[in-house]
Formats: C-alpha cells, structure tokens, sequence
C-alpha cells in the first residue's frame, strides 16, 4: 500500500483497520474516521477559536521547559486519605497569568496512586459558584451511597465525604476524576478540573522511567479567564485553542538512548479526540482504559476519545522527536453544516541523546484475559443515540434511545451476573464516544468491522451513522448509574441514560 503525505491522505475507519493488522494492533484504529495534519505556530493563552489549536514549542525550543508531573498521594498500609478543594485559582498557562478552575490549586489536580484492595477516603470541599460532584472515571466501585455516586449535588460552599473501595481483583491501570454534576460537567472539566488515579500493578514492568501525561485543552478570553463556550460550542463539543500537557503548553522531556519508559496518558479533554503518534520513537500499547493485551502491540499511532486512557511504552531512540495529535473529523450537528473537526497540535518534546542505557527486563507476559466472547449471553439490546433539531441559531436534542436525560427515570435494568450484548447505534452526522460507569465494556464490532483481540474499555467510539457492539459484565457490584456520550457537552444536554442493576 503506498502512502501519501498526511497532509495529502484522508483515512477511512476501514484503511486504519486494515493498516493496524491482525491481533492487538487491529483493535487501535477501530472506529477512526478522517485525518489529515497539524500546522505550526507560536501559542498563545487568549483569543482563538475553538477547534483552532495552538502547538507546543517545536523540538531543541530554547523556550520548551521540562515537563511537570502533578502532586503524587500515594495510599499506605492499604488506605489512602485526603481533602480535595475544587476552586478559581491563578495559574500560568503559555507564559501568562490566568484564571482556570482547580482541585488544590492545581492543574491538573493531585495523582491518587492505589493498590487493589485499597479504600480512599476523599472529603471533598466545593469553592465553586456553582454546584459540582466528583466521578472516578473508570473505577470499578460501588455507584452507591458515598462512594462514585453521580447523582450527588454538592452546592456552592458545601462539602460532602467520599469513599471508594477496590476490590482486591481490581484491574490495574491509569483512572481519572472529574466532575459529573449534570448540566456543569463540560464547563468544569474544560475550565481545568481533572487529576489522575493509578492502580499499581500486582506485578511491576520493568521500565526504565514511568511518566504520567495529563492532556487537556482549554481556552481564555481577553482577560485572562476560561473563555465562555457559544451555543455553538455547546451543540458540537468545545474544544480549546491551547493543548496542554499536565497544565504546559511546549513542555520537553530527555532520555537515554535504550531507555524504556512506561507513559500513562489520560484525554482529559470534554470533546477533542487524540490521535497520537511519536516519530522516530517505538511506542507499545499495554492497552487501553482498564483493559491489558497478551503483550504489547507495537503502533505508530492511536487515538483516545475524550474520557480514554493509554498504557504505552517508548522505547528511546537517538534524535528529537515530538509526540503530536494529529487531525480528527468527527463530523457536524447537521448536513452541510462545518465540519467539527479535532485540530492538530504539538504537545511535547522528546529529546533522546548521551550514553546507552542498560537494557531492561522483557515484559512479562500478561495472565489470560477473560473473553466474553466465549460465554453465554444472557440479553441483547440496541441503544440509539440521535441529535435532532440542529441549527445554526442553536437549539437541538440529544437522545439515547429518543428520551433525554432524566435522573428519576431507570432506563435499563440488567439482572446482577448477567452478560448482556449492547448494540449501540449512532443515527446523527458526530461521532460520539459512549461511556458506562461501573461494567467495562468488551468491544465485539465497530461499523461492521470485528475487533479479533480481547479489547476493554469504558469508553467506546461509535462513528457517525455507525454502531458499535460491546458485551458487558453485569457482575459484582450493585446500584444505580448512568451511561453517557463522553463529549460532555452532549451529556449535558441530555444524552445520558440511568442503569440499575440488582
């Protein structure tokens, strides 16, 4: 297959399947759409449009400063404690005082670093305006009572007690927080409320570092403060005109040369997809949210919907690279209509130079993954996610299954134990990436192609006019949650349903 310049080549969801190979590798391109390339430019943290992003500091910038990593509360003796403050605070973003929304003055807040097993008692302090809550994105905990519970309000001023219990089969991986309070979701992620949670391996990688990259986009106005999304905005998914990585735009990083280095990375976007590649570099999946491959499936590149995390390994070669994201249409409100296309941008520098570093130990070869694919299927469902009503004046519906959101109402009730084969279909011109809290998601199908390897995920991309096919796990825990399309955005205006199972 001969390849032209990206800036040339417009892939299709197919071209990527068939491009990643069989195995492990198929599953990273599933469900992608259109790409094409990013522009350079100097960033700057007001003004823009949305969807317009402004790149890091190119590789070798005298003006590229090393990369930070956010506060690490590590638990002990099986218990983690801590107070999370969420607030307007002053930060620098691109070199310039601004004003973003934060937990404990940070951006992003501090990384929660947990074992299987673990509680953590979390008592949670709101300086907002406006009311909030807090979701452990991914956490497969009781959505009960004080624990990921979505439906609790906590207003302006007032402070509510959680706490989460993994249990000891708890999956490890790279987890996040944000706010989950219906209607504020987008507004308080965008404006820099989200951090980071890691459960340890029972086994450790041998790795030669380990790296936690936080990415997130943002936008401020004239004066300094997160810029006000237009209903516009609103209807499509806002996207920020800076792409930051832990909080810096133009950030670098240095290694040896043989070095191995484990990097966690969490879209902490509410709308922009990233499709990430590192020329010059090896980068191998571990996988994708909570879910592991046998063994690491080399890529040149992936993407991660708002919401997804990755577990990747860079194996440091000689020279300056940069790790990008790349162009992604995913599509418009309506037909012939804009595209609402993710922007490329430069996000970080990687400079490899100096001695040869030791070789590490090889990666040891993950137990056998259950495949529900194999058992039997106690019920089928369909999930329609539609968007009505769209103009260019504003206005609209977002739908699952033709109804808006509504926390009184139970939309699916699934047995305790079953597994379920869901089926979701997505009828409007945007993709939309579906997330159900609590039960991982096996993918089975995306757009008719079949994903051959074990791939689990909580949040799963169902294409425009396409569907998606995941089998799912009703088991171990009990209770009432949501499930929602990840582009917060839409969530808030109503595409989000209740589960309970029981």
């Amino acid at each position: 297959m001969s390849h032209a310049p990206d800036s040339e080549r417009r892939w299709t969801r197919r071209d990527v399947l068939i491009a990643a190979g069989a195995g492990a590798a198929a599953v990273v391109g599933a469900g992608l759409v259109v790409w094409s390339t990013t522009q350079g430019g100097a960033p700057s943290p007001a003004g823009g449009t949305s969807g317009s992003a402004s790149p890091a500091a190119p590789s070798g910038s005298a003006s590229a400063a090393t990369l930070r990593e956010p506060e690490v509360l590590m638990s002990a003796d099986g218990r983690l404690e801590l107070t999370l403050t969420a607030a307007l605070a002053e930060v620098v973003v691109a070199g310039s005082p601004v004003r973003a929304l934060t937990y404990n003055g940070g951006l992003p807040g501090p990384t929660l670093r947990v074992r299987a097993g673990d509680r953590i008692t979390l008592a949670f302090r709101n300086e907002l305006g406006a009311p909030t809550n807090l979701h452990a994105h991914g956490l497969v905990v009781s959505p009960e009572g004080n624990s990921d519970n979505v439906f609790v309000m906590i207003d302006p001023g007032g402070s509510h007690d959680y706490e989460y219990v993994l249990g000891a089969d708890h999956p490890p991986g790279v987890f996040w927080y944000h706010p989950h309070h219906h209607g504020n979701s987008a507004e308080q992620l965008f404006g820099g409320l989200y951090g980071a949670i890691i459960v340890e391996d029972e086994t450790p990688i041998p790795v030669t570092r380990e790296r936690l990259l936080v990415i997130s986009d943002i936008a401020f106005d004239a004066n300094g403060d997160v810029r006000v999304a237009s209903q516009f905005d609103r209807m499509t998914g806002r996207e920020g005109d800076l792409v930051m990585v832990n909080g810096q735009v133009g950030a670098a990083v240095a290694a040896n040369p043989g070095d191995r280095e484990r990097w966690r990375i969490v879209n902490a976007c509410s709308s922009r997809y990233l499709r990430l590649r590192l020329d010059g570099q090896r980068m191998q999946l571990l996988g994708v949210d909570s879910g592991r491959y046998d063994e690491p499936a080399d890529v040149e590149e992936f993407v991660l919907t708002p919401g997804n995390r990755a577990d990747v390994l860079v194996t440091a070669a000689a020279g300056e690279s940069v790790l990008r994201t790349l162009p992604f249409d995913r599509g418009s409100t309506m037909m012939g209509a804009p595209p609402s296309a993710t922007s490329g941008a430069d996000l970080l520098a990687f400079s490899v130079g100096g001695a040869r570093a030791e070789a590490v130990d090889e990666v040891p070869t993950q137990s056998a993954r259950r495949d529900l694919r194999l058992e039997e299927v106690a019920g089928w469902r369909t999930l329609t996610l539609a968007m009505g009503g769209m103009g260019m004046g504003g206005g609209g519906s977002f739908t699952i299954d033709g109804r808006s959101f509504d926390e009184a109402r139970i939309d699916t009730e699934v047995a305790l134990g079953a597994v379920e084969e869901w089926t979701i279909v997505n009828t409007s011109t945007m993709s939309h990436p579906f997330h159900l809290h609590v039960w991982p998601m096996q993918l089975i199908e995306v757009d008719g192609a079949t994903v051959d390897a074990v791939d689990r995920r909580d949040v799963v991309e169902v294409p425009a006019r396409g569907s998606t096919v995941v089998r799912i796990a009703f088991e171990g825990l009990t209770g009432t949650t949501v499930y929602h399309c990840h582009i917060l955005d839409h969530e808030d205006n109503g595409m989000m349903g209740v589960i309970r199972t029981g």
